[in-house]
């Protein structure tokens, strides 16, 4: 199988509209809500989901942290 892309990276942040302003701020990214309160950060075809901390919508994560990801091709 060979890669060609990046499908997403998913962060777990302690705020979900503090990360938003920073890498909107800082790369210009694009907030796109989706599913039932979930927030992504696109870029090109690219993009950065957001699992707030207290809040993990999947239930295979099972000790999160902030500034813990899951990439995801």
């Amino acid at each position: 199988m060979k890669i060609t892309s990046l499908d997403h990276l998913v962060l777990t942040v302690k705020s979900i509209e503090g990360s938003v302003e920073f890498y909107q701020t800082a790369s210009g990214m694009a907030r796109k809500d989706f599913g039932t309160g979930r927030v992504a950060l696109h870029f090109g075809s690219q993009k950065l989901n957001l699992h707030p901390l207290n809040a993990i919508p999947d239930d295979n994560v099972r000790h999160p942290l902030p500034g813990s990801a899951d990439l995801c091709f």
